[in-house]
């Protein structure tokens, strides 16, 4: 039977795309990914429900001990004593519904207006949490820009905010949704206040909670399976994924899960971003405080995906997307979409939307992010800090690279169990923008970006001895083999397109070494991880190389003896100028050239040419007096020089050039990445505008749905309002020497 259909209510600031209910089909559908959900393990046990409901009336009354402790020792009356209290609410996944087994619970702590953060929440209560032996764990991040306590109680992880409003007494049945609330706070307890008041606004404005939950459930699994699932490093978190799903539940109230789940796909590749996702209208300024507002706030301009939030004051809570992170979030939409069309024509089954992300297929060159501290208590903290910078490491490539090298942050950390140090690392891909005209000679200089990086995470102001950081670059098949399950390599595939369009042609892209256990790093950087004294440079010892023979049979270049000359002149000229820079004081560089070009770069130019398939050692450089307790280790870049395949269109160098066709020169001193709105997903933007959701569209299944531009997917402002967004400063152009 048919669920009922909602009204003509209207859910959200446009009319909806399309009322019509499920078909038989699309309940099958809708049973058939329930049943998927609960085999993949994403809803927890009664008993796990039952404990997590015991841990949060602990809590509660713990602080409520902990307030009326405070309110006596502040010399408060008996009646004020017997009144004061604190109020817990929780927000996020649990909130919604939509958590999983071992998900930590955000909790949200309201006191009255005696009790502070600073003192009383992160000194005096985090002092009695210290004391008890249910807490494990136990991590303040008072700094952060919503202040938390992270902790275990009784195994169960917990994030716990505190906002101090401006009442004597706070009430048992607290409405926190109500903006008098707000009254006489700071922007920290706005903040902090703001996951709750999200989380009720977002249930109350979905035409159906139960479809808007299983929707949800799935599209965060689907998300974190792609690698898209990180708001710390410039993807999108669990508020982010909420709005979405509950913006497409609107434009679809009588939609099943099943349905939503393949609408969600159709209507965001075809967004036109940066039209913000909104749930309603923008609330005026009640109390003063900022909301966003791209016509009034310069900075809102520059937001590349703006999902605002529904509660006062309403914000851009994506607004740590890049260019970057945006184009692989727009490819992984392209992705789910065509799958899920597939599941609609029967041509492929649930699982098949879930597969993995092969990241360390998809790029030929990463940096790699090796952190490093004395134990797993000063990692924890040390990790934090640093995951936390990882998003600025990509806006300032793209902002020194005018967007030309593109940055794909991947969200998850890795261990190498081998090691005995407390380690974990990170990785990010790297490749040339697509269409960008390829000059010779021109190489990307991020030396000074790496360089940036490094000093603000020196800026850690509970820096440890044994807090390390290494940052160097690796190409495809030089990656860890701790990385791949089992510590095994999987065949490369082809490009994403061929990814998704036939899983077969993984099978035929690797070659036989890459089903091998990787050996121990011939640079020895294992050792240097956990050797701090030996952490000045990371430079490659092995020298392979190819024969003029095998380039020319390669290549289809050039005779062998014209090459072996010319290969001569350039090692003598690399010789040259790896005297002057080390008489100079700067580290060697290295590049690989794009082909055997390279050779007759532009006399004029003062860019190196390179052998493609030498390494050269960077000369080991003292370390800065300042970074002295945590630099940052540097390899240069060339091919090993096993496979010509790997040779070729994007390499890089950290602290060294690198080499990806183009880079004209960069810009200094801005906090985000210089680009028009007409450089998001420019290599995608021609689709999406000729498949925009325009008048009249009849889709895949034969039905016609309706939906009007900027109105049914999104709400875009007029030309006057400046949404489109200029260049931060003049580009400031310069010469890689």
């Amino acid at each position: 039977m048919s669920p009922s259909l909602v009204g003509a209510k209207q859910y959200g600031v446009t009319k909806p795309i399309s009322t019509a209910g499920p078909t038989e089909a699309d309940i099958q559908r809708t049973s058939e990914l329930g049943k998927y959900l609960v085999d993949a393990g994403l809803y927890e046990s009664n008993e796990e429900a039952a404990k997590r409901e015991e841990v949060l009336q602990r809590i509660g009354q713990i602080v409520k001990d902990w307030v009326k402790q405070l309110t006596r020792l502040r010399g408060y009356t008996d009646q004020m004593v017997e009144d004061a209290n604190a109020v817990i609410f929780t927000f996020g996944s649990y909130r919604l519904g939509v958590h999983g087994p071992g998900a930590d619970i955000d909790t949200l702590c309201v006191g009255p207006s005696y009790v502070n953060r600073e003192e009383d929440f992160f000194f005096i209560l985090h002092n009695i949490l210290a004391e008890m032996e249910e807490v494990t764990e136990l991590q303040p991040v008072p700094d952060a820009h919503v202040p938390v306590m992270k902790f275990k109680f009784d195994g169960i992880s917990i994030d716990l905010l505190y906002a101090s409003i401006s009442r004597l007494v706070v009430p048992e049945d607290l409405d926190i949704s109500d903006v008098s609330v707000l009254y006489n706070v700071d922007e920290p307890t706005v903040r902090s206040l703001n996951g709750c008041r999200v989380a009720d606004q977002i249930l109350k404005l979905v035409p159906n909670v139960e479809h808007f939950r299983t929707t949800l459930r799935c599209l965060k699994f689907w998300a974190k399976r792609r690698g898209v699932y990180s708001n710390v490093t410039g993807f999108l978190g669990g508020v982010n994924w909420a709005l979405l799903v509950a913006r497409v539940s609107q434009l679809y109230p009588n939609a099943v899960p099943s349905m939503l789940v393949s609408r969600f796909f159709r209507v965001y590749t075809q967004w036109r971003w940066p039209n913000p996702v909104m749930l309603c209208a923008i609330e005026e300024d009640e109390l003063g405080f900022s909301v966003w507002d791209p016509r009034k706030n310069p900075r809102d301009r520059t937001h590349h995906m703006p999902i605002i939030t529904p509660a006062y004051p309403c914000m851009n809570s994506s607004y740590n997307v890049s260019t970057s992170t945006l184009r692989v979030m727009m490819e992984q939409f392209l992705y789910g979409n065509k799958i899920c069309q597939d599941v609609e024509l029967n041509k492929s089954q649930w699982s098949s939307l879930f597969e993995p992300y092969f990241f360390f297929e998809s790029y030929k060159n990463y940096l790699q992010v090796d952190i490093v501290a004395a134990d797993v208590d000063d990692l924890r903290a040390w990790k934090g800090w640093v995951e936390s910078r990882l998003r600025q490491l990509t806006l300032m490539i793209e902002r020194d690279t005018l967007g030309k090298l593109q940055c794909h942050p991947y969200p998850h950390e890795y261990v190498d169990t081998t090691k005995q140090c407390a380690h974990c690392a990170f990785f990010m891909g790297l490749q040339r923008k697509q269409g960008e005209t390829i000059q010779e000679g021109q190489q990307f200089d991020i030396r000074g970006t790496v360089d940036e990086f490094r000093h603000s995470i020196n800026m850690y102001l509970f820096w440890k001895p044994g807090m390390e950081i290494y940052v160097s670059h690796v190409r495809r098949r030089q990656i860890p083999s701790y990385v791949f399950p089992e510590g095994y390599k999987r065949p490369r595939p082809s490009r994403f397109t061929t990814q998704q369009a036939d899983k077969s042609s993984h099978e035929d892209g690797g070659s036989g070494e890459r089903y091998l256990k990787r050996k121990m790093d011939p640079d020895g950087l294992d050792n240097k991880l956990c050797s701090p004294e030996k952490r000045q440079s990371i430079s490659p010892n092995r020298k392979d190389s190819i024969s003029p023979e095998v380039i020319v049979h390669k290549l289809n270049s050039t005779s062998p003896d014209h090459l072996t000359s010319s290969l001569e002149r350039i090692r003598t000229s690399i010789e040259t100028d790896k005297t002057r820079q080390v008489n100079s004081g700067r580290a060697g560089t290295v590049s690989v050239g794009e082909d055997l070009r390279w050779m007759d770069v532009d006399k004029e130019s003062n860019m190196e040419p390179v052998v493609p398939n030498e390494r050269i050692p960077c000369p080991e450089t003292e370390p800065e007096p300042e970074c002295a307790s945590n630099s940052s280790v540097i390899t240069n870049v060339a091919s090993e020089g096993s496979s010509w395949e790997d040779v070729g269109f994007e390499s890089v160098a950290v602290n060294g050039e690198v080499n990806t066709g183009s880079s004209e020169g960069s810009v200094q001193g801005s906090d985000y990445p210089i680009s028009s709105q007409g450089d998001l997903c420019e290599a995608d933007s021609e689709p999406f505008s000729k498949n925009g959701v325009e008048g009249n569209q009849v889709f895949d299944d034969g039905s016609q749905e309706t939906s009007e531009p900027n109105s049914a997917l999104g709400m875009a402002l007029d030309s006057g309002s400046g949404l489109n967004s200029e260049a931060v400063q003049k580009p400031v152009m310069r010469h890689v020497l």
